[in-house]
């Protein structure tokens, strides 16, 4: 194993000191934004940084505006987010910065404050019902270059065929009118519903002979990148495969199917809503579950404070899978949007004694938890999007685990049922696409392909065991070599 080292930029001493020494890509960021203000500069305002978690896509983007602020070329900032458990965030890099940074509102408490700020910060929902009020302010900025911020821009869906469809998209550009630069931040460029968004350039490229019109993001940081540089950890992936059962109403006889060899679209579908059922007589979810408990255990011996997370289904499932974990003797906190305390305990659970945080849709985008090294994904939810989401809570490093820890980092563990499309998922995380922006018609036909059309080598499977209930290991590139034999 190689020597103790440290990421490639540090909030330690340097941060105490006002000294932060950026990232080679956040450096790259700055020299970006300063070619775009550039009077002779034709490229347009929108600059897209593609970065998953850990990138650290927030100080990046605050350091970009501090710099050009120095240099006189920008003078305030407006941070969008979509959530308001990020706004947080937001306020506390940039206090780290030195940076003023107030939550905007149509009343302040102090307008002094708000007025004299370098920024101001709130979540698109909020800018939706305080579009007037706010587009006044704006405009009372005058000439004065501002920059706009969308963070995880991908929300800001622009469909120009609907002028009542997404409401974040028309509300940003209405109030972004006026800006020097957009500049959008995404960990996942791309969308469900196929549409375009805010804050990045569209081009056209030829496909096959044709020309389709794509999203490109003007700085890409791919995962395999931070992994190599000690920023983030690696990911070993484990999927749980077994035999699904289907009884026929009015007929005895059972159907039996292949969870992992699965290739009916039908049949895939229905055997993972069986295989996450904890009551089902294949048990695939509680050996997952097992078995996911058993490797914190292990991690748990060099990381003593790590935990672990489970992606439920609904409330029920996420209650059941609860009691579960209790009855083993774990300590488990249990968080969905319908809890009022949902936040709170999101909050507290990096620094709290709950051995795992129980969730159906509140772990993804901008929840921060560097103590997170096993995840447990038992949703039917099956969208590229929102399995990497899901998955890269894990890939965060702690300044305390940094210091100690040897590069390439140790690993993070995902446990997950043996779906076909989930494990394509698992070989292409690491890589970055450019996101098509495309027709109906060849959205289905991607969707019918399956997973087969991942970018990036087609890496074997090893079983551990023959037989139903196997764990299947899947090798990925971006496991360190000596970790793969």
């Amino acid at each position: 194993m190689g020597p103790i080292a440290s990421t490639s930029f540090d909030l330690g001493s340097a941060a105490e000191q006002g000294r932060i020494r950026p990232r080679v890509w956040q450096q790259q960021l700055i020299q970006l934004l300063r070619r775009r203000l550039a009077p002779s500069c034709a490229s347009g305002r929108d600059v897209l940084v593609h970065a998953g978690p850990g990138a650290g896509k927030t100080l990046g983007a605050l350091l970009g505006f501090q710099a050009m602020q120095q240099e006189g070329q920008l003078r305030r900032f407006v941070v969008f987010c979509h959530r308001t458990s990020i706004l947080r965030q937001w306020s506390a890099a940039a206090s780290r910065l030195g940076l003023r940074l107030e939550d905007w509102s149509a009343s302040p408490s102090d307008p002094e404050a708000l007025k004299s700020a370098d920024g101001w910060l709130l979540t698109y929902q909020a800018a939706g019902r305080q579009l007037e009020p706010l587009q006044l302010a704006l405009s009372a900025w005058g000439g004065q270059e501002w920059l706009a911020i969308a963070d995880e821009a991908h929300h800001l869906g622009v469909d120009p065929d609907e002028p009542d469809g997404p409401i974040w998209g028309r509300t940003f550009l209405d109030l972004s009118h006026g800006c020097r630069l957009r500049l959008g931040l995404t960990g996942t460029p791309f969308r469900a519903d196929n549409l375009a968004f805010c804050a990045a350039r569209r081009v056209r490229v030829e496909q096959q002979g044709e020309l389709v019109e794509q999203i490109s993001p003007d700085l890409c940081v791919e995962p395999r990148e931070l992994i190599a540089a000690g920023d983030v950890r690696p990911l070993e992936f484990r999927f749980q495969d077994g035999w699904v059962e289907h009884s026929r109403e009015g007929n005895p006889d059972r159907d039996v199917s292949p969870l992992s060899a699965e290739q009916r679209e039908s049949w895939r579908a229905r055997n993972l809503r069986r295989a996450i059922r904890l009551s089902d007589s294949s048990s695939i979810a509680l050996q997952l579950l097992l078995r996911a408990r058993r490797q914190l255990e292990t991690v748990r011996q060099s990381h003593p404070r790590a935990g672990g997370l489970v992606i439920a289904r609904d409330i029920d499932h996420a209650t059941a899978i609860g009691r579960l974990l209790e009855e083993e003797g774990d300590r488990v906190d249990l968080v969905h949007s319908q809890d009022p305390e949902a936040a709170r305990r999101l909050s507290q659970f990096q620094d709290g004694p709950a051995d795992w945080l129980v969730s159906i849709d509140m772990c993804a985008e901008g929840f921060d938890a560097p103590r997170l090294r096993v995840v447990a994904y038992l949703t039917t939810v099956v969208t590229r999007s929102r399995f990497v989401q899901g998955i890269t809570r894990a890939v965060r490093m702690g300044s305390d685990r940094a210091a100690v820890e040897a590069i390439p980092r140790d690993s993070s563990y995902i446990f997950a049922p043996a779906d076909p499309l989930l494990m394509g998922y698992a070989r292409s995380w690491s890589f970055s696409e450019p996101y098509r922006i495309r027709s109906e018609q060849a959205v289905a036909e991607s969707e019918d392909a399956g997973a087969g059309n991942w970018r990036g080598p087609s890496l074997p499977l090893e079983a551990v065991n023959d037989g139903a209930g196997a764990m299947i290991r899947l090798r990925t590139p971006e496991l360190p070599q000596f970790l793969q034999r």
